[in-house]
């Protein structure tokens, strides 16, 4: 009798979930309910709707309070949609909590200052989707000034494994040769033993994009 009392009452599915989701983001930003209840819509997330809850819920509070005329205007449009949807969609697959919280950021920055490169945040997204938590890490370590010491001697690896000493140096090497795949940075001669400040000013191994990309995550 318990078995068949147990079954008169199914389990929320993940329309009505995410129609949950959908409530909440109206009652909290209402102007921004539309497009994410059409995103939503076509979308089925299973279990990770949870991921794309826990972006939406800070993407919301994020945005509460906030009343522009042209992000109320940018968010009715067809490209904010799709990066909606593309940034859901990763959000929903990705398992580090600290790239949910750039995709997040990424979606408040966009509403909060709309009018940037199109193709350029989408290359941000496929950049952003393609690295790891580590190549995050070891991009920040490359971004730090160099220190003030002018007799400093040694390589860019030394001063990476300064910088990151939980990463032995396989790893480090690993992520860097990621990142130059990937058009962020232009860091070979790891083992170059350099005097002054070479060795510890990276800065200039990091490319155009590069420091377009890096601009991206300090902001988010």
């Amino acid at each position: 009798m318990k078995e068949e009392n147990k079954d008169i009452i199914p389990s929320r599915t993940p329309a009505e979930r995410a129609l949950d989701v959908t409530s909440f983001i109206t009652s909290a930003v209402p102007w921004i309910g539309g497009p994410v209840s059409n995103v939503l819509g076509g979308i089925s997330f299973g279990r990770k709707l949870n991921r794309v809850r826990e972006v939406l819920t800070g993407f919301a509070e994020d945005l509460k309070g906030f009343r522009s005329e042209l992000s109320e205007e940018y968010v009715k449009t067809e490209e904010f949609e799709e990066l909606l949807e593309r940034t859901l969609r990763l959000s929903a697959e990705e398992r580090h909590e600290e790239k949910r919280r750039i995709y997040r950021l990424f979606l408040t920055e966009t509403v909060k200052n709309p009018g940037k490169s199109y193709d350029e945040q989408i290359r941000f997204l496929c950049t952003l989707e393609d690295l790891q938590a580590d190549d995050l890490l070891i991009l920040r370590a490359i971004s730090q000034p160099p220190s003030q010491d002018p007799e400093m001697l040694g390589s860019p690896m030394q001063t990476l494994r300064r910088r990151l000493p939980q990463m032995n140096e396989q790893h480090i090497r690993e992520l860097v040769n990621h990142l130059n795949d990937n058009r962020i940075t232009t860091l070979t001669n790891l083992g170059t033993i350099m005097t002054g400040r070479g060795a510890e000013d990276l800065v200039h191994l990091i490319t155009p994009y590069g420091h377009r990309f890096v601009q991206f995550i300090k902001e988010a």
